[in-house]
């Protein structure tokens, strides 16, 4: 993981009133035939952009493709708990925005 910018927890506290949070934007690359383990997002919604190869989403009801052809897209909020495969013998690689708690 990279972290390629953020957004202070004052920021977001004198823009949108939001204490104790930052927000920030990291480049996230699974290697080939890697996976992200199972984890959940109750407390730490964010958007995945596939910027490169594909990643597989897997969740209790199944699975889903995205793809760096179209920018595959989806979304991870308090309901989400998720890993996520790459399948392939190339680097996947995503950019997720998400708002963490701050350090």
């Amino acid at each position: 993981m990279e972290l390629l910018a953020e957004l202070s927890p004052s920021t977001l506290q004198a823009t949108i009133g939001l204490a104790g949070y930052t927000m920030r934007m990291r480049s996230v690359e699974i290697a080939p035939n890697g996976q992200i383990a199972e984890h959940s997002h109750k407390d730490r919604p964010g958007i995945v952009t596939v910027v490169q190869g594909e990643w597989i989403e897997g969740q209790p009801a199944g699975e889903r493709t995205f793809t760096s052809q179209g920018y595959g897209t989806f979304p991870e909020n308090e309901d989400t708990v998720h890993w996520v495969y790459n399948r392939s013998d190339a680097p996947a690689r995503a950019l997720v925005c998400d708002i963490a708690k701050a350090e």
